[in-house]
């Protein structure tokens, strides 16, 4: 017991270091640092389960916010942990990178900060350390490990080995009752699931993934996504072969399940080594899909899960190949209410010639144009981010930002918008005047 407690410990303290080395791994090229600023959107992590945890709006810099601001706006609703999720702060550079509610982006959770859900009263450090929550619902640090605790997690330890039978029987009923519970004992608290793939929950659930019952799909894959809220289970999870699996699930389960594939693919992305398997896997052709066709809930989690993959350059020209820049562009109207995710995801893509013509092709200019003038300063930021990259390596489609009047909201964002906003801004007007000397010359 004290030996997964510390594991636990280690796991949460490594989670909460890992927001602040994102941007450090990430730093180099000048496409490296766009996709960061774009990342720094994105990786707000959005998570959304039974313990659904919906990262909204993560930066991989300083927008990145902590655990306990997520815990603090966490809601539960019908054994779900919901953390609001148009919370988005997507900011680009020259290429970029976002993370949309609440989660990590490293190797755990909250886009890869750990954000974890309110822990309630149980302990979650260690045997030496004990978080609980004290009446005015902030945490306390409580030195060594009660009796109590260590009574209740050996009670969760038995009940989750009763359950573990009933997950490998072959009673549909059993394996329904017990993907249930188990999704629910996920839900509460980092110690539940620590203690939950201990006892081997995990290959089962995995398997689980491919039942023909929907329900219990449905159970499987939502108790994964509560899972791997914990850097330690997300580790595991992959290492039990889940990537094709929870695949299968986004082709074929019913919405709920499909939102949840999506959001866990998601979580698994925050390590960095997991966005080269998923996008070698074939996840990005049934995400662009959940893009196109799934509920609004359904296109948030897909649209967060390509923004984290889109991070990884060979992973941009699959995204574009999967034809996603068509519903991307359709996502940027106001209506949608998807407009920071969507511009997120296109100043990545933007990045590599393709995803350049893609955009042009989808009419996507205009789309940047109304966002520089009308959106949200972050979005204004990413839109900014990628008409860079479209007029610098286009002379074709400089003409047509000019030709969309973006000259006056860009001379408006290089006076008030945010730093990054301005320096683009100021570079985009920059390299307009540029140009015109240059005609002009030549003339």
């Amino acid at each position: 017991i004290m030996q997964m407690a510390l594991l636990a410990r280690f796991s949460l303290a490594s989670s909460e270091g890992r927001e602040s080395s994102l941007e450090e791994r990430h730093a180099g090229s000048d496409e490296q640092t766009s996709e960061q600023s774009t990342k720094e959107a994105f990786q707000a992590s959005h998570f959304d389960s039974d313990s659904r945890v919906r990262l909204g709006r993560s930066s991989v810099n300083d927008n990145l916010p902590n655990t306990r601001q997520l815990d603090e706006e966490c809601d539960i609703n019908d054994g779900m942990i919901r953390v609001p999720g148009d919370r988005t702060n997507y900011s680009s550079d020259a290429s970029g990178e976002v993370a949309d509610r609440g989660l990590s982006i490293s190797s755990a959770p909250q886009r890869e900060n750990v954000i974890l859900p309110r822990l309630g009263h149980v302990c979650m450090e260690g045997p030496f350390v004990q978080r609980q929550t004290s009446d005015k619902g902030f945490p306390r640090i409580i030195s060594s490990l009660s009796m109590d605790a260590r009574d209740d997690f050996s009670a969760i330890e038995n009940q989750v080995r009763e359950l573990i039978n009933d997950l490998g029987s072959d009673s549909i009923e059993g394996q329904r009752s017990a993907t249930s519970e188990i999704r629910l004992l996920a839900k509460h608290n980092m110690e539940n699931r620590i203690a939950i793939a201990n006892c081997g929950a995990i290959n089962l659930l995995v398997g689980l993934l491919h039942s023909p019952d929907a329900k219990i799909q449905e159970n499987a894959v939502t108790a994964l996504l509560n899972l791997s809220l914990s850097d330690i289970n997300k580790i595991a999870i992959v290492n039990a072969d889940a990537i094709d699996p929870l695949i299968h699930v986004l082709e074929t389960g019913n919405p709920e399940a499909k939102e949840n594939s999506a959001a866990t693919l998601f979580s698994l992305s925050i390590i960095e080594e997991n966005r080269v398997r998923i996008g070698r896997s074939g996840a990005v052709k049934p995400l662009v899909d959940l893009l196109g066709n799934g509920s609004p809930r359904g296109k948030k989690d897909a649209v967060t899960a390509l923004f984290n993959l889109s991070i990884l350059h060979e992973n941009k020209g699959r995204i574009v190949q999967a034809d996603a820049l068509k519903h991307l562009v359709e996502l940027m109207d106001p209506a949608a209410g998807m407009v920071d995710k969507a511009v997120a995801v296109l100043a990545n893509l933007a990045t590599i010639p393709e995803g350049r013509t893609a955009i042009g092709q989808a009419r996507g200019i205009p789309a940047l144009v109304e966002v520089v003038e009308l959106g949200s300063a972050k979005a204004k930021e990413n839109a900014t981010a990628a008409l860079l990259q479209l007029c610098t390596n286009s002379s074709r489609f400089c003409n047509i930002v000019l030709q969309e009047d973006a000259v006056p909201p860009l001379v408006a964002l290089s006076q008030s918008g945010t730093p990054r906003a301005r320096e683009k801004a100021q570079v985009l007007l920059s390299y307009f005047r540029s140009q015109r000397h240059g005609n002009s010359g030549r003339r």
